[in-house]
């Protein structure tokens, strides 16, 4: 299962709006993706789960995705969690 190790760039970590655009854009993805930040892992599609990491802006995250085109699902989601999600137009995924 390919793992990709990103720091969150948005200005208030994964809380709120940063969180919805980023738990929105991996619902997208045709694969299941995890995030994991300390010793916690959960489904990148849950918004509570997600803000239950508690990531603050400059925290590093795990994201990891199991089937057919992972790859470039990590890419894309790692692209955006760099980004600053409080933007008005983040980068769409």
């Amino acid at each position: 299962m390919p793992e990709r190790t990103v720091t969150v760039g948005s200005q208030s970590g994964l809380h709120a709006r940063p969180a919805k655009v980023f738990v929105q854009a991996a619902a997208k993805q045709p694969v299941k993706v995890t995030i994991t930040a300390g010793d916690r892992t959960v489904d990148a599609r849950s918004m509570l789960g997600v803000l239950s990491l508690g990531v603050n802006t400059g925290g590093t995250v795990t994201l990891a995705a199991e089937g057919e085109g992972a790859d470039a699902v990590l890419d894309t989601l790692v692209k955006l969690l760099e980004s600053d999600l409080d933007a008005e137009t983040p980068v769409d995924a």
